[in-house]
């Protein structure tokens, strides 16, 4: 169920009471508007102002039998409101209420979505420095690769999840647009003005143009940039599953006093949490792709969009804000083994310096193809043997024509690999 994600802040966004709260508070700035206009007495407006409410049980009632949400809630409203309710929706159509309110509930999505990525971005960015000098293998394939650092692969990170901020702030001001036009767009019952006024008073934009709805580019662009940010969370989350595996061990996500990792294996700890990012970011890659399906509608609209967008986009942002605070608690508490980094270097016997190999025989005039074959046909000989490929390269006799013992000592050294991780920082402002 996808109330277990819910954490309280993004709970209250997307609740059923604050639909209809933003609801009522747009239907009160239009009868605003309208009374500035003289088209309601002020009088009225007075009343509904000071009468205007809602009972969720009722408005359910109503939909029940009328089968229609924004009428159910207008008839409710109504019943408190009394006569002046007459001049509520007065030249509306359902989804000038409904889209509007969306948008202002997206935008506050997209405020604490925000704030969760700076959060992340600050926790990856303290550990990146932590372990700047924190020396792992790379790996490409799978299959080990070059020296890199720990801090390396956390700064990748948190320049991805800086991004993200920047992706998920112009998503906001993609969909922070109003919509007060009427049945088609072509305010056929009301003034303009109207439309002005209400996006005004709530900090959004008049659509340029607009048909019944709001165009759905403006929703699956913002899906989409959930998808982005939950891929990059996966992304993350899968390099911490695979440096946990126990032949690996490099990192671990932090066991808890009386946490349990199988209910047959006593021994068992396992990298939960980022399994569950993992796994969550499916759901919102394929909410993503339904919202790029909403965006053909028929003619200025039909309604195969409407059921879809209560679940998807409710539940992407839900699950977003979620999987940001999960995954930060990862970050913070991720405990790392500086020591099985080491091990796991030292695994292939030299191997992980067969580049520095090739191009010190490249300097030395040799054609990289005569280097690469000298130098492939020691490492062959160690992956095969499991003998230490420096030792082997001292003892070949076509290398050691064009390398002295210490430019081969030389080229095992890790400094020379990682010399310019000062600047990549620096470059990062880190």
């Amino acid at each position: 169920m996808i109330e277990r994600y819910i954490l309280p802040k993004m709970g209250r966004i997307w609740s059923e009471e604050n639909k209809f709260k933003t609801m009522l508070q747009i239907e009160i700035l239009v009868c605003e508007a309208l009374a500035r206009l003289g088209e309601i007495p002020r009088e009225a407006l007075a009343k509904i102002k000071e009468k205007a409410g809602f009972d969720l049980e009722r408005i359910r009632e109503i939909e029940a039998e009328t089968r229609h949400d924004v009428i159910a809630f207008l008839e409710a409203v109504g019943e408190r409101v009394g006569d002046e309710s007459r001049y509520i929706h007065l030249g509306l159509t359902s989804y000038d209420i409904v889209d509007t309110s969306l948008s202002l509930r997206m935008q506050e999505a997209a405020d604490l979505i925000l704030q969760d990525l700076k959060k992340l971005s600050q926790v990856l960015k303290r550990r990146a420095k932590e372990h700047k000098e924190t020396v792992m293998i790379g790996r490409s394939h799978g299959i080990h690769a070059e020296p890199i650092t720990l801090g390396l692969k956390f700064a990748l990170w948190w320049k991805e999840t800086e991004r993200n901020s920047e992706r998920i702030a112009q998503a906001r001001e993609a969909i922070s647009y109003g919509k007060i036009s009427g049945a088609v767009g072509t305010y056929a019952h009301l003034d303009p003005r109207v439309e002005e006024y209400v996006c005004k008073k709530l900090n959004l934009t008049p659509a340029p143009v607009s048909t019944q709805i709001l165009q759905r580019d403006r929703h699956a662009q913002y899906l989409c940039t959930l998808a982005l940010i939950a891929s990059s969370l996966d992304k993350f989350a899968l390099e911490i599953r695979n440096l946990q595996r126990t032949d690996i061990l490099e990192v671990e996500e932090y066991f808890t006093k009386g946490q349990k990792g199988s209910s047959a294996m006593p021994h068992k700890r396992n990298p939960i949490v980022s399994e569950r990012v993992s796994g969550l970011a499916r759901i919102i890659r394929g909410n993503a792709q339904v919202s790029m399906e909403n965006i053909a509608l028929w003619h200025e609209r039909d309604l195969t969009h409407s059921s879809v967008e209560r679940v998807i986009i409710p539940d992407s942002c839900i699950l977003v804000d979620y999987m940001l605070n999960k995954f930060t608690e990862v970050m913070e508490n991720l405990v790392v083994y500086p020591e099985n980094m080491k091990k796991n270097l030292e695994k292939t016997k030299g191997l992980i310096f067969s580049e520095t190999v090739l191009l010190e025989l490249a300097k030395k005039g040799l054609r990289r193809a005569d280097a690469y074959r000298i130098v492939q046909r020691n490492a062959m000989k160690a992956w095969e043997k499991g003998t230490a490929f420096k030792a082997l390269l001292l003892q070949d006799k076509e290398l050691r024509k064009h390398l002295r013992s210490s430019e081969v000592e030389n080229c095992f050294d890790l400094k020379h690999n990682l010399r310019n991780v000062d600047r990549i920082f620096k470059r990062l402002e880190i």
